[in-house]
């Protein structure tokens, strides 16, 4: 009478073959959702750029609170989960910054800042441009 079922050596080579992949499929997937969040960053600095360069048009400084400042309402500064975005504004120019925190913490693109007529841009690896 012969037994159905797996040899011992065949369960190991199935093994090893689901490790070889999953070394592979891991780390392009966290990579993926690294450039998901630095996605999120690019886009709230550049709308905080243009919501910046809106109020400057109809007042005469960057800054929130200036003397001579129009009605309206100053930009209000983004959130995001992975990033801590600051904005330092003056009278003639600002400053967006995005540094990242938590799970993007460590990223090799590293922070992303922006001035007044800039475009925003790493601090980190010269690939993440794109």
């Amino acid at each position: 009478m012969r037994q159905k079922g797996f040899t011992l050596i065949e369960l190991m080579i199935v093994v090893g073959v689901v490790a070889i992949l999953a070394a592979i499929a891991i780390p392009s997937y966290l990579e993926q959702s690294r450039k998901g969040r630095r996605a999120d960053a690019l886009r709230a600095v550049g709308d905080m750029q243009l919501a910046l360069e809106r109020w400057r048009s109809e007042n005469p400084s960057y800054a929130a609170g200036c003397s001579g400042c129009g009605s309206g309402t100053y930009p209000a500064t983004p959130t995001s989960p992975y990033y801590s975005i600051a904005v330092n504004a003056t009278a003639a120019t600002y400053t967006i910054t995005a540094t990242a925190t938590g799970a993007q913490q460590g990223d090799r693109c590293g922070n992303l800042s922006a001035t007044v007529g800039s475009k925003p841009d790493w601090s980190g690896d010269a690939d993440c441009d794109h």
